[in-house]
């Protein structure tokens, strides 16, 4: 089996499945599944994961090597 033919069983099963009526209803939903996807790729992670410094009992925070004198 080529490409072309595998993608051409595909839609007939889909075809059969969903029926020519929600035909373009599943266009549509993979159309803008598609989109958004390429969206994803090029946009920045909006979540940031950078640990930060957790500030000591006197609201500063401590930097690397520093010990609290309690």
């Amino acid at each position: 089996m080529g490409g072309l033919t595998g993608i051409l069983i595909i839609i007939i099963v889909l075809l059969l499945v969903s029926g020519f009526r929600k035909l373009p209803d599943v266009g549509t939903g993979l159309g803008q599944s598609i989109r958004n996807f390429r969206r994803s790729l090029n946009e920045p992670n909006e979540i940031d994961v950078t640990p930060r410094a957790e500030p000591d009992k006197q609201g500063q925070g401590k930097k690397d090597g520093e010990e609290s004198k309690d």
